[in-house]
């Protein structure tokens, strides 16, 4: 079956309140899977499809049985849909997926899968769900003990077809399309065909529709790019791409995300740390993305946050990094993202942030593009301070054969009469290099600690009451209680912008932000504390006079 022209979602036949769901996730057009899928599946047919992993499968048969759903319906005590994927990560992924994609039609998702407590399971199964996201084995076993009921189902999907069967799933596999309905739809994905999985579809699909992704060939020589790919669990990727960020210390970094909502809060959240950073994507208008797009031609942005179709035409040739938050839906994209930078002559890099059950994604993309992906090591607080130092010796060192410091000699002179001309040398790098670094105190922090500052300061994070829970305080560091929150539409970048603006400290001197519904809390330096107050008193935040004081909470 051929691959249609690009279309949007709605025009594949999804319902209204499911394209609502991902326009407000922020997915802006079906991948080639979903476009060939998604019009089958609608109709009621089986489907085989051969596609590589991460090419957007999930959405490609979930939204269509989700749309067989009714709207609000009670949760049946029967699941009208089975999907059978190999591992415990995948099963948890799917069912997310499900989740989201489902929540504006009340759809109830349950993955059941080995390691998990068998009565938590049966609990859950046995308040109603719509969908069982399940391990062949731990599924097989509810069968036996008849506490999954499938007489009542609509679909069964296999993913990762091909992987099941080598983790020796077959017989689990039987088992479980021999207890379905023979009147479900059925769906098979894999990302090979082998003769096993054709027997399986030959037996338990009814004339499919067949469905083949190919691999887009590599188009031309990739440019001069080095690959580094960090494997970080999704909930420390904001606090590991600060870290990486500090190491690599780009010129200007493209990273890409996969929905509007992903790029809106990564670049306020980077934007409240610190970094120069911008957002791009398909929900700007013209001139949101005209005003963008001239700040980052003339020098103003360091980080440049994107969706895949709004960097389509995209031509910066002072993009130094490329940095994929997730792994790319498919190895081309990532091969279209990379050529963005590496241009001119000038050696480019490419970092890509993979979750733990990523690697086959990565294998993947070594592959298309016959060059190895170096899976390398969070970088150290102590590897980040090296290379601080590396660029501060080479700003000297570019200084001084300038031959433009003679100016100064005089104050190296007027020194030299009373200390040694090695400890001058020695203070005079060590200001030199606290103004290079921005004299950040974040070196020490952990990345647990970093991550959840940054979880904290999500604008749908609820907080608990102030005084219901006292709040520890960062070593070094004084919390300001600021009289705005959420409610006032306030946001981290507007706090660091005030203290930056109001009180002339350095954006990577401020600490943990935290906007709660009604009032905010932003640490800073203790020597620092009584000016920040003063300062932010004096002027305004968006526009208003607000109370400013410190935390009582905290204060000693």
């Amino acid at each position: 079956m051929n691959t249609p022209v690009t279309a949007s979602f709605s025009d594949l036949g999804l319902a209204a309140a499911i394209v609502e769901s991902l326009t407000a996730l922020g997915y802006e057009e079906p991948t080639p899977i979903q476009q060939a899928a998604i019009p089958p599946l609608l109709a009621g047919r089986d489907i085989l499809g051969q596609a590589a992993t991460g090419t957007g499968k999930t959405a490609a048969f979930a939204l269509p049985l989700l749309q067989r759903l009714s709207p609000d319906a009670p949760a049946p005590s029967q699941p009208a849909i089975l999907v059978l994927v190999p591992t415990r990560e995948l099963a948890m992924q799917v069912a997310e997926a499900f989740h989201k994609y489902g929540r504006a039609i009340g759809a109830m998702v349950v993955p059941i899968y080995g390691g998990q407590a068998f009565d938590q399971q049966i609990r859950a199964l046995r308040r109603g769900v719509h969908v069982v996201v399940a391990t062949p084995g731990r599924a097989l076993d509810h069968l036996r003990r008849k506490t999954l009921d499938l007489t009542a189902l609509k679909a069964v999907v296999l993913d990762e077809a091909d992987e099941m069967l080598d983790m020796g799933f077959a017989e689990e596999i039987e088992g479980i399309l021999d207890a379905v309905p023979p009147t479900r739809q059925a769906a098979l994905f894999s990302a090979t065909l082998p003769p096993r999985i054709a027997a399986i579809a030959e037996r338990h699909l009814s004339d499919p529709a067949r469905i083949q992704i190919a691999r887009e060939p590599s188009t031309g020589k990739l440019p001069s790019v080095r690959q580094t790919a960090y494997v970080v669990a999704r909930a420390h990727k904001v606090a590991a791409l600060g870290r990486i960020l500090d190491l690599e210390a780009p010129t200007l970094a493209l990273i890409f995300c996969r929905t509007r909502t992903e790029v809106d809060a990564l670049a306020e959240t980077l934007a409240s740390r610190g970094y120069r950073a911008e957002a791009l994507h398909g929900g700007m208008t013209q001139e949101q993305r005209d005003r963008v797009m001239k700040k980052t031609r003339t020098g103003g942005v360091d980080l440049l946050v994107a969706t895949d179709v709004a960097a389509r035409g995209l031509d910066i040739e002072q993009i130094s990094h490329v940095v994929n938050f997730n792994v790319p839906d498919s190895p081309a994209t990532y091969v279209h993202r990379i050529g963005r930078t590496g241009r001119a002559g000038r050696e480019g890099v490419a970092i890509t942030l993979a979750e733990p059950r990523e690697h086959r994604m990565l294998r993947n993309i070594e592959q298309l593009t016959r060059r190895k992906v170096e899976v390398a090591q969070l970088p150290t607080v102590l590897d980040v301070r090296a290379r601080r130092l590396e660029i501060t010796r080479a700003t000297l060192r570019e200084t001084i054969l300038a031959g433009e410091s003679d100016g100064f000699r005089v104050v190296v002179e007027s020194l030299a009469d009373e200390f040694d001309l090695m400890d001058i040398a020695m203070a005079s790098v060590q200001i030199a290099h606290g103004a290079l670094a921005g004299d950040d105190g974040a070196d020490g922090v952990e990345i647990p600690i970093a991550v959840a500052a940054a979880e904290r300061s999500r604008p749908d994070r609820e907080r608990a009451p102030r005084a219901s829970k006292p709040r520890g305080r960062t070593t070094g560091m004084t919390r300001i209680y600021v009289g705005a929150g959420r409610k006032q539409n306030l946001r981290p970048t507007d706090l660091v912008g005030a203290i930056t603006n109001e009180a002339r400290v350095d954006a990577r001197s401020i600490g943990t932000i935290e906007i709660s519904e009604r009032f905010s809390l932003v640490e800073v330096p203790d020597d620092l504390v009584d000016g920040v107050i003063r300062a932010l008193r004096g002027g305004t935040i968006k526009g208003k006079k607000l109370t400013v004081r410190r935390d009582m909470a905290t204060s000693r």
